[in-house]
């Protein structure tokens, strides 16, 4: 697709993004699905649609705390929105013991990313306050662990920048806590990222959405940390252990297995639920061809200033 404008074209693992006039963003949300930081060879019916459609309507939420990139979404699965100069580091924060924080808390390390972890504590507990535990923005590969020190020490963030990204991350995780309760949902962790837009930070991408995001289901959570259950949960990251159970776990010289059509049926049917449980809407399958889309954002760019 060539827009009018264009001046620079991204492929990213899940979206593509289109920059015009050197100053706005169109980001296509696809149905494309990545984990280990590998994108997977089948893509998942209305993913798209889902992340792009929680993504706007969490970025609408919040605009109270933090400026957003998005100036409007044209399309279910795409939105459009300033160009800003991203931060080299994603903010993940977490309220729970649950995914790689647990298996590095089980592999005997107590610290991640420069926080002590307390002794004594259960897959899938609370932490006593929600901890922040960055990583490095890899273009290509994996992202890294990193310390507040060290994003530091090393420049890719001032402190000053880097004291005002904590802030609005653990202010944003406080927002999508309450509404995720409000919909009897308890929201785990999650990852935020940050821009700017001259002097002004900026959030920009996605915001609690099931690729960036964990929830559990409020409801028996207390029963199953009790009983040593597992917890139900909405995220991607029934995907990740779908593929360790079929051995694929990212790692040099791993081929992705082939997810079989009830597999993808199944997947497609875990974003739609989560859409449905985190917005309290109901979802509604959107198709459009190529032509029919193009249009669109056509008509979405010629409003533009």
């Amino acid at each position: 697709m060539q827009l009018t404008g264009q001046t620079n074209f991204y492929k990213g693992k899940v979206r593509d993004v289109y920059t015009i006039n050197d100053k706005y963003l169109v980001m296509l949300v696809s149905d494309r699905i990545s984990a280990f930081d590998v994108v997977l060879p089948q893509p998942i019916p209305y993913k798209g649609q889902v992340l792009n459609q929680i993504a706007a309507q969490f970025l609408d939420a919040t605009s109270d705390i933090v400026p957003n990139w998005k100036l409007s979404t044209p399309l279910p699965n795409v939105t459009v929105g300033y160009k800003c100069e991203t931060f080299p580091i994603e903010m993940v924060v977490r309220g729970n013991l649950t995914g790689h924080a647990w298996r590095t808390y089980k592999s005997g390390k107590r610290e991640l990313c420069g926080v002590p972890l307390p002794e004594g504590m259960k897959e899938n507990d609370f932490f006593e306050k929600p901890i922040l535990t960055p990583t490095t923005k890899a273009l290509v590969g994996h992202d890294e662990d990193i310390s507040r020190a060290e994003i530091i020490s090393s420049g890719l963030v001032s402190e000053e920048d880097y004291t005002k990204l904590e802030n609005y991350t653990l202010a944003l995780f406080e927002r999508g806590k309450e509404i995720a309760k409000d919909r009897g949902l308890i929201l785990v962790d999650t990852k935020y990222e940050f821009g700017k837009l001259g002097d002004d930070i900026y959030l920009i991408d996605e915001i609690h959405t099931p690729d960036s995001s964990r929830y559990f289901y409020m409801e028996g959570y207390a029963e199953r940390q009790k009983n040593g259950e597992q917890q139900k949960q909405l995220s991607k990251e029934f995907v990740r252990e779908w593929l360790m159970e079929n051995g694929f776990q990212g790692k040099d010289g791993q081929t992705p297995p082939e997810m079989s059509e009830e597999v993808i049926g199944q997947v497609s049917e875990r974003y739609i639920e989560l859409y449905e449980a985190v917005t309290g809407k109901t979802f509604r399958k959107h198709d459009m061809n190529y032509s029919e889309q193009q249009r669109k954002l056509e008509e979405e760019l010629a409003k533009l200033p």
